[in-house]
């Protein structure tokens, strides 16, 4: 199965910033997100999923970054991309 993928404004409005100051980091995050986009739905699952009021949350590390995405039928939403410290609050 292919997956859809929306990116938030509140993603894409930091990877525009991202992509300006570190062009490397930004563009590692397009290749996760590319690697994600690839696999299929059985392969997806092999994201770990977060706890608490974070449960509906896949995430992948990035770096010291974490890019956290959630899976809703047949899309992919990705959601934040926070440094590590700070990535499991809401």
């Amino acid at each position: 199965m292919t997956f859809k993928f929306i990116i938030t404004s509140s993603l894409r409005k930091q990877l525009d910033k991202l992509f300006r100051k570190d062009r490397i980091l930004a563009l590692t995050v397009r290749k996760k997100i590319i690697q994600i986009m690839s696999l299929d739905g059985v392969a997806i699952q092999h994201f770990k999923n977060l706890a608490g009021s974070l449960k509906d949350y896949k995430r992948v590390h990035v770096g010291g970054f974490v890019l956290t995405f959630k899976i809703e039928k047949d899309t992919v939403i990705f959601d934040k991309l926070r440094h590590h410290d700070k990535a499991y609050r809401r």
